[in-house]
């Protein structure tokens, strides 16, 4: 099948190599052309593990191409995805104004029947919206479908996600277009929930907001056992053995960041508002989350007394492992506040330092590697659950440290182990 990709973010690559590993022709366009000649050239811009491997090889055996043109994607397309970015706006809402104009721009292009699949994540009653658009700009008179199909990948892991999705969830209007749809994705063996439009719109919001809300919930119980001496992580597994619960977004922590969740909360919390429902649970999930922030401050104050002039070793940037990914990860606002308390700070990330240099410039220092983030450092605090920090030798980094103070924000050590070494150390929840 000939598809296009519009868009070349996390979703939109992910999306178009998948599909071209999956034997079908593939346009990926974007009006960035840098990012296309970059791409041209076998380089891919994101981190994402085996993803440029995987460009490379179809473009290789020549079913995956790169424009730079909506035009030129779209012409000759059957199916025409729709992955470009939905940013948050100031009061919390979803910015539209690239799905609109993409959507403005394929109804132009359009040469004959199209699927036009709605990919970004975007509120409920975006694709009403996008229908007008597409109507008011077919020059041509040429027909089409409107599919709404939400993506659940996760950085780190999209192209397994992908690959081997748990269900693919198939908003649709019409036979023809269901058709098109089951024969391009009941390939993958997963189930397909084929459903109204409006309803796959807020099936993604609602899953992304429900993980978000284990995540705080669980940072709420690590509260409640810090207070009498409980240990979460064994809250957790008991928990988990629920098959109601699950053991999955149980983990307590700094609470969770990236490009999905924070904006998928504040999207459903603006879009429940409108439609006149004050969604108060979410409020809740949001608030537990900026207060765990502030939780890891608490416990270094704790430890170190006064912040002011001290230098504290940061380990992880990212908001999680295997991505370079640092956009509203815990990690930032963390830094932020330690400099606002007059600490230095010294952090290390596998793969999310030249990020973390846009933000801060020279602010922090950012090191090369774990021990130097530690090398005379009077707190260390773990933010990003990276392999690479649970096989560190600890007795070479609290010899590297000026304090053995240890903050981990992700419960990766276990307490008595570092007790035995001479660590002061602090957990969440333990």
């Amino acid at each position: 099948m000939n598809l296009c990709i519009i868009g070349t973010g996390y979703v939109g690559l992910v999306t178009g190599s998948c599909l071209a590993e999956r034997g079908h022709q593939v346009t990926c366009v974007d009006i960035d052309r840098d990012k296309i000649a970059l791409l041209q050239q076998g380089q891919v811009p994101i981190f994402e593990p085996g993803l440029e491997e995987l460009v490379a090889k179809n473009v290789d055996a020549g079913r995956l191409r790169f424009a730079s043109t909506v035009s030129k994607g779209v012409r000759g397309a059957q199916v025409v995805f729709i992955t470009v970015g939905t940013p948050p706006l100031p009061d919390g809402s979803a910015d539209l104004s690239y799905v609109e104009a993409v959507s403005g721009q394929i109804a132009k292009a359009m040469d004959g029947y199209k699927v036009i699949v709605e990919k970004s994540t975007v509120p409920v009653n975006t694709g009403e919206w996008v229908k007008r658009t597409l109507r008011r700009h077919n020059v041509n008179g040429a027909e089409f479908d409107l599919v709404s199909i939400p993506e659940f990948l996760r950085e780190g892991s999209a192209i397994a996600d992908f690959m081997n999705p748990s269900r693919v969830v198939i908003g649709v209007e019409s036979a023809r277009a269901e058709v098109i749809m089951r024969g391009l994705f009941q390939p993958f063996g997963a189930p397909l929930v084929v459903t109204d439009i409006k309803s796959a719109e807020l099936i993604k919001h609602a899953s992304n907001c429900f993980l978000a809300m284990k995540i705080s919930y669980m940072n709420a119980i690590a509260a409640i056992c810090e207070a009498v001496d409980a240990d979460v992580t064994k809250v957790a597994e008991g928990m988990g053995y629920d098959r109601r619960i699950g053991r999955d977004f149980l983990d307590a922590g700094v609470g969770y960041g990236g490009s999905c969740f924070p904006k998928d909360v504040n999207a459903f919390i603006r879009i429940a508002q409108e439609l006149g429902y004050d969604f108060r649970l979410l409020k809740a999930v949001e608030d537990i989350n900026q207060e765990q922030r502030e939780r890891i401050i608490r416990k270094l104050k704790e430890a170190l007394w006064v912040l002011k002039g001290k230098t504290i070793g940061i380990l992880g940037l990212a908001f999680k492992p295997n991505t370079d990914d640092i956009r509203e990860s815990p990690a930032i606002d963390i830094i932020r506040r330690l400099l606002e308390e007059g600490a230095g700070i010294k952090a290390y990330d596998p793969a999310a330092g030249e990020n973390a240099r846009g933000v801060f410039g020279e602010a922090i220092t950012l090191c090369s590697s774990p021990q130097e983030a530690a090398r005379e450092a009077h707190g260390l605090v773990i933010l990003t659950e990276w392999d690479e920090f649970r096989s560190l030798n600890l007795s070479e980094i609290k010899g590297l440290m000026a304090s053995p103070v240890v903050i981990d924000g992700r419960n990766i050590y276990d307490p008595r182990e570092m007790a035995r070494l001479g660590f002061e150390y602090r957990g969440v929840g333990r």
